[in-house]
């Protein structure tokens, strides 16, 4: 067994050890940490599948950004983890039954790869060297001629996500003590106090008045 090879199931068993801790954790942040654990060993894997696009994407996009927020808002929540487990029972025969239908499913597909006869052949490459020979721009080729329709359409649904997100921060609350500054600009010296003449609520004493009924009230015993 070369060192590859050796390599390969490193990887294998530790993406199999992080995948079923992620599913078995009892701390949430814990099953995202074991999630980043996977995720890397996938890229480990398609690295030395020599798809190392498609490994370093793997890391900028799921481990880079998609897990680190995830791993944030979890933390930020405070999950109680109790009320999570409450129910825990009664939903597992449904779940265990969509966990054996997919496990059918994979199974399904790769035992139709194993029963290729013989190693499909590599394309000839012409005019250089198959060691010279760029998979990040023959994956762009195939993505922008074949595949640009499908492309598209996910880039819309992108488009789409990112538009309703910045919808959803441009929402005004009732509730918000906001400012607008534009109105404070605008606000003039005349309109920032009105000098309003009001009756008394109580009649008008003088000062003698009111100097002889403090007077009185001190010699009463």
């Amino acid at each position: 067994m070369d060192a590859k090879t050796g390599f390969f199931y490193f990887f294998a068993a530790v993406l199999l050890f992080a995948s079923f801790r992620v599913i078995t954790a009892r701390n949430p942040v814990y099953a995202v940490l074991y999630l980043v654990l996977a995720f890397f060993q996938a890229a480990c894997i398609w690295i030395l599948l020599k798809a190392e696009f498609l490994g370093i994407a793997l890391v900028l996009v799921y481990v880079g950004a998609v897990m680190v927020l995830f791993l944030f808002v979890v933390m930020m929540l405070d999950v109680n983890i109790d009320s999570l487990r409450q129910g825990f029972w009664r939903h597992f025969p449904l779940a265990a039954g969509i966990g054996v239908l997919i496990a059918l499913e994979m199974s399904a597909v790769l035992i139709g790869g194993f029963r290729i006869s013989e190693e499909p052949k590599a394309p000839v490459v012409l005019g250089q060297a198959a060691q010279q020979v760029s998979n990040t721009r023959e994956l762009g080729k195939l993505i922008y001629t074949q595949y640009i329709y499908p492309l598209e359409v996910a880039a819309v649904i992108l488009l789409v996500a990112m538009i309703a997100a910045i919808a959803l921060t441009l929402r005004q609350r009732k509730d918000s003590k906001h400012i607008d500054v534009s109105d404070q600009v605008r606000v003039k010296a005349r309109d920032r106090l009105d000098v309003v003449k009001m009756p008394s609520t109580q009649p008008y004493v003088s000062d003698a008045t009111a100097g002889a009924a403090l007077g009185a009230t001190e010699k009463q015993p």
